[in-house]
This record gives structure tokens, C-alpha cells and sequence, in this order.
């Protein structure tokens, strides 16, 4: 007689099924998983030994085989452990034959016979309720799966014991309850920050257009600091947003105590970061920072120090939304629409810019051709908004605080989105479309400017020798500009101060 567990794995964040079947027979004793398994799940047969022996049980003196199903699905970590412990269970008649058959299992075993935390519970319950099943996961990602809905029944105990005592019926096993991660405390406000006023209005442009941004500036101009104020001024995330967001987090191993977070990801990977931890890849195409900014903000400080080819790999996310990740035997998909905000110095001394400065490398221009030539035109050319940040002065910091903060400056981008997403989803695209998102046939039409905005634009192409990513994006900004003011129509001033902003920010040609 066979038993069956159905469990699951992961391509991604999509959920495959897996069938998980044991036979126990007589003959010599060995215990066997086959259904290519990697070394963490071969590894599962001393764990579910350990952990029965932990249980009082033992392991019958017979020929085990553990099939994983499609057993052309290669099969990886440590969550096989469950399934296989319960269905070898279920053979001996520790717990009832048929208690298994309406549940989805995944969990991982500690020699003691405990169940501990593992990745993906939250994409594992979602696609256990589409399939009808209920949920049996670790104790400590109960709360994160209980996130996929009510009617889902889900159990998380937090041992083998308590679990076969809850299929007896002498200790029945509460559903988890949904939780929130506690705040680390408030956002940084915009109203720290003295000066900048230039700065701090393209950061709320950034902020209501969802547009990426480059600021170019001397060190301790307050760069880093606008980035990190940017989550501040965005608007709350949607419940789409948040569980999209948290199935990332949950394949990727970063929800604690299965709590998800409900503050947009802000990810500031360093500047030695490799192509595979920024784009995803290594052991089990994992998600990478692009993936784990996604509904957020990814900040790359002192860009050009990136590996140039590392940067490159930016390009296809930031137009898809999307990164696909192609190995040799499958191929791995992640959301990746994130926003970027990127800062840099005008060159590696970082003091190009100041008057009677001479670099000890040659001319100050060469000196910053050859610093921001790491950054290649292509990739400029996907940044809606370049601009340059000047030194603060001593006259700027015993200015008093600045009048507004982030509170008024959110309450201004949070009435554009909402313009947004009417007009978006009045055109069938889904209400979470931005300005920077929407797509380029479409922008044409919605950022239609008036007959003095025609003209300006016309004559920005031929001097700024505009591409066609160069004049949808001017088009893309003075949308997100004429939405701020709430106006139905791009104007001249509109596209004015968009063309501003494709500026030499980056020492590129404005039209890169």
C-alpha cells in the first residue's frame, strides 16, 4: 500500500504540486527518497529518523521508498521533511490513514521531533486554497499563512507530537491568526532636511509619477538622505501590493515570525554587490535586490562604483517589470517593478564641481568624463529624472525648519496616484498604474500637451536630439506634473520642467 502527502515547490514565487508517496515493504532495510532530490532533501531521511525516534517511534526494520512526484521536477530544501515524516507516520498507523488527505504540507524537522520556520508558506497557501486543500505548516509561520484567507484551514503546530494529538482528537490545534510586523519606529521626514528645496521637489515628482531618479552631487550634499525619505512621501501599499510583495519575502526567507510588513521595501544593496545578488540567481535562482525592492524603492549609492556589467543587468527590469532568471533545466520568473533612485559624486575625488578646484588626475572635465562614463548611456536613458545637488552651506543649516514634511508632501502625491489610477483603470489597466508604468502608446495619448506644449516639445526634440524612450519619458514626467497641479491637460510649464530634468545630471548628452 501506497501513501500519499501532497506538498509543494517552488519556481519562483509560482507553486508546483508535489506528490509526495511512501511505500513501506518488506525486504532490506534501507530508506530511500528518489524523484531528484538535492542534498538538502536526501538529507531528510536522517532528520524524519531523528525526529520519530524523538517522538517515541521508530522507524519499522523494512524497505522504505519515498517517491517525490513529477519525479522529473528537480527538488529542493529542507520543507520535504514534513510531508515525508506524516506519510511514513500514516503507513505505521501512528496517525490516522486518512487524516493527510485534505491538507498541503511543508515544514521542516529538528532532530527533537520540533517543527521549524522554512521559506514560501505564504505562496504555498495561496495555491493550497485555489486547489481546495488546507495548510499544515510550522507554528512559527502560522500568522504569514494565514494571510491567504479565512476559509483556509490551516494548522501550524509546533511538534510531531502535537500534531498526531490533534488528528486523535486529544489536543485540538487553534487556527493562527494574521500578523503585522511591529514598527521599527517612524519614516524619516522630509522635514529634517534644510535646503534642497530643488531636490526635494523632484523627490515628490519621483514619488507621484513612480519615476526613477539620478542625483549627482559632492559628497554630504544630503543625497542619501533624500533617498532615504523617499518611502515617506509614497503611498500606502494596496492589499494587492502586500501580498504580492510578501510572497518575495516569504520564497526569499525574509518574513519574521511569519509577519508581514505593511511599509514599502526601501533595499540598499552595497556598491560590491555581484549580478546574482542584485538581479537574483545562485544555489536555487533566488530572488534578488530588485526583486526584493519590488513595490518599493531600490537606492544605489555611489552608482558608478557598481561593476559596470552588474549595472547593465538593470536595463530589462526596469523596462518588464519583471527579471527571468534561466538556468539550464527550468527557468525562474520574479516581479522586479521596483523604483530606482540612484546617487553619485561628479567624480572620484567627488570635488569636480567646487570653484578653484584642480584634480590631481588632469582637467576637472576629464576627471568626470571618465567617472560617469562607467555608467552607460542606455541605462540614463531609462532614469525619468537627473538632477544635480548642490554642497550645503553653513547659511542653510542655521535656516529654521522647513514649514512642510513629509506629511503634506505625501498628501499631495497620494491625490496625483489617485488620479492615476482612475484615469488608468477607466482604460482597463490594472488601478495600481503609474505615470512611469504606463505604456508608450498609451502615454501619447493621456500627456497630450496643448498647442504651446506641441511646440516646445517639438523644438526639445531637434536640439536635445530626443530619443523615442527620451520623448516618452519628457511625456511620462509632465503628466506626473500636470497631475500634482490637478489639471486634466499637459502644459507648456508641464513639459518645461520635465525637459529640465533630463538634464547633464550624469554628464550624458540631456537626450541620451
Amino acid at each position: 500500500m501506497v501513501t500519499r502527502v501532497a506538498t509543494v515547490a517552488f519556481e519562483g514565487i509560482e507553486v508546483r504540486a508535489v506528490d509526495v508517496q511512501i511505500q513501506i515493504i518488506p525486504g532490506s532495510v534501507v530508506f530511500t527518497i528518489v524523484g531528484l532530490p538535492d542534498k538538502a532533501v536526501a538529507e531528510s531521511r536522517e532528520r524524519v529518523r531523528g525526529a520519530l525516534i524523538a517522538s517515541g517511534l521508530a522507524l519499522p526494520a523494512k524497505r522504505i521508498t519515498v517517491n517525490l512526484a513529477p519525479a522529473d521536477l528537480p527538488k529542493e530544501g529542507s520543507h520535504y521533511d514534513l510531508p515525508i515524516a506524516l506519510g511514513v507516520m500514516a503507513a505505521i498507523g501512528a496517525i490516522p490513514a486518512d487524516a493527510l488527505a485534505g491538507y498541503c504540507v511543508l515544514g521542516e524537522l529538528a532532530l527533537d521531533g520540533s517543527i521549524t520556520a522554512v521559506s514560501g508558506v505564504l505562496p504555498a497557501a495561496m495555491a493550497a486554497g485555489e486547489r481546495g486543500l488546507g495548510l499544515i505548516c510550522p507554528a512559527s509561520t502560522g500568522p504569514e499563512a494565514a494571510w491567504a484567507g479565512g476559509e483556509l484551514d490551516v494548522l501550524a503546530p509546533r511538534s510531531l507530537i502535537q500534531l498526531a494529538n490533534h488528528f486523535k482528537g486529544s489536543q485540538v490545534m487553534a487556527r493562527p491568526e494574521p500578523a503585522v510586523a511591529a514598527l521599527a519606529g517612524p519614516l524619516p521626514d522630509l522635514a529634517d532636511i534644510k535646503g534642497q528645496e530643488g531636490a526635494k521637489r523632484a523627490l515628490e515628482i519621483a514619488a507621484a509619477g513612480g519615476h526613477n531618479l539620478l542625483m549627482n552631487g559632492p559628497p554630504g550634499s544630503g543625497k542619501s538622505m533624500l533617498a532615504a525619505r523617499l518611502p515617506s512621501i509614497l503611498p500606502p501599499l494596496s492589499p494587492r501590493e502586500l501580498l504580492d510583495i510578501s510572497m518575495i519575502q516569504s520564497v526569499a526567507g525574509e518574513l519574521k515570525d511569519g509577519a508581514l510588513s505593511n511599509r514599502r521595501p526601501f533595499r540598499q544593496p552595497h556598491h560590491s554587490a555581484s549580478m546574482a545578488a542584485l538581479v537574483g540567481g545562485g544555489l536555487g535562482a533566488r530572488p534578488g535586490e530588485v526583486s526584493l525592492a519590488h513595490g518599493g524603492v531600490l537606492f544605489l549609492d555611489e552608482l558608478p562604483e557598481f561593476s559596470p556589467q552588474v549595472l547593465d543587468s538593470l536595463r530589462q527590469p526596469m523596462e518588464s517589470g519583471a527579471v527571468m532568471i534561466a538556468r539550464a533545466n527550468h527557468r525562474v520568473t520574479y516581479p522586479a517593478r521596483f523604483q530606482l533612485v540612484a546617487a553619485m559624486n561628479p567624480c572620484r575625488c567627488g570635488q569636480g564641481l567646487e570653484p578653484g578646484y584642480a584634480c590631481r588626475r588632469g582637467p576637472n572635465e576629464r576627471c568626470m568624463a571618465q567617472y560617469q562614463a562607467r555608467i552607460s548611456g542606455p541605462l540614463l536613458d531609462r532614469i525619468d529624472l537627473r538632477i544635480e545637488v548642490s554642497a550645503v552651506t553653513a547659511a542653510d543649516l542655521i535656516l529654521p525648519a522647513p514649514a512642510e514634511g513629509s506629511r503634506e508632501a505625501a498628501a499631495r502625491v497620494s491625490a496625483a496616484r489617485a488620479l492615476q489610477g482612475s484615469r488608468y483603470a477607466a482604460r482597463g489597466l490594472p488601478d495600481s498604474t503609474t505615470n512611469a508604468t504606463c505604456p508608450a502608446n498609451l502615454i501619447e495619448e493621456v500627456a497630450s500637451p496643448d498647442a504651446d506644449g506641441t511646440a516646445l516639445i517639438r523644438q526639445a526634440a531637434e536640439t536635445m536630439r530626443l530619443s523615442a524612450r527620451g520623448f516618452h519619458r519628457t511625456l511620462r514626467v509632465a503628466r506626473t506634473l500636470a497631475d500634482l497641479d490637478g489639471e486634466t491637460q499637459v502644459r507648456r510649464l508641464h513639459l518645461a520642467e520635465a525637459l529640465s530634468y533630463r538634464g547633464r545630471g550624469a554628464g550624458a548628452a540631456a537626450a541620451a
